[in-house]
């Protein structure tokens, strides 16, 4: 009977220690196996383009004082609508003038020696602004004279900008990637490698820059304001993920 025992014993020793092999050997066939690492670089392009502005919006509008809010208000309004005639008259549209501004305030008279307590209203101030885009740049010039014969003690901004930056803005992206594969061949050349297949192109952004320069000649003179339109830039960056061989 012991005998017996014994064998059976060793039987399920012998059952127990293949089924634990055939566990452990699939285990160790898959981490025996090397893991590939992707040949790839990352690098980041920049493109420029730049372009004449063939258009500009301005800021311009009037500040009134008066003694009441509601002479200040009149004051404001008849000046204000002389030059939004002028506008008009000089080819802008209403749907290219919008109000950006309008306030009423009170302004305050000086503190006294000794005075005590929040100062007098000694008047009111009252500022209407708009803005307007000029589509033909070269009247530039003749449109800011008018503003002022018109009555506009308040001209504000300059921004010179591109009807339609599309073109542009395409080229400088192809001019990012261009970028973006020059600085690849660079570093594959330094590694004694080839640049291969794009694998990713993200796009970081597209900004445009645009100088505003001009020179502004006394504001009562008869002659147009002469108007430096400089140069736009219009720029794109990516980020570009090429295959190394």
């Amino acid at each position: 009977m012991n005998m017996r025992n014994a064998v059976i014993g060793s039987g399920l020793v012998i059952v127990a220690a293949l089924a634990a092999a055939m566990l452990v050997g699939p285990r160790q066939g898959i981490s025996s196996a090397p893991e590939t690492l992707p040949r790839i670089v990352t690098v980041a392009g920049q493109g420029e383009v730049k372009i004449k502005p063939d258009m500009a919006t301005i800021s311009t509008g009037v500040t009134s004082d008066a003694t009441t809010a509601r002479a200040a208000l009149a004051k404001n309004n008849t000046a204000m609508s002389a030059v939004l005639k002028a506008l008009r008259e000089a080819g802008i549209g209403e749907d290219e003038i919008q109000t950006s501004n309008f306030t009423v305030s009170p302004i305050y008279g000086a503190i006294q020696p000794g005075q005590v307590g929040v100062p007098s209203v000694i008047a009111y101030q009252v500022s209407n602004q708009v803005t307007a885009k000029v589509l033909d740049l070269a009247r530039l010039g003749a449109i800011l004279d008018a503003l002022v014969q018109a009555g506009s003690n308040q001209i504000g901004s300059i921004s010179l900008d591109v009807k339609d930056p599309g073109a542009a803005t395409n080229e400088a992206r192809r001019k990012a990637v261009a970028d973006a594969r020059a600085r690849a061949e660079l570093y594959a050349g330094a590694a004694d490698v080839s640049v291969g297949s794009v694998i990713q192109i993200s796009e970081v952004s597209t900004s445009p820059t645009m100088p505003v320069s001009y020179r502004m000649a006394e504001m009562s003179s008869s002659a147009a304001v002469p108007i430096a339109a400089g140069q736009s830039t219009l720029s794109a960056s990516v980020t570009v993920t090429f295959e190394l061989r």
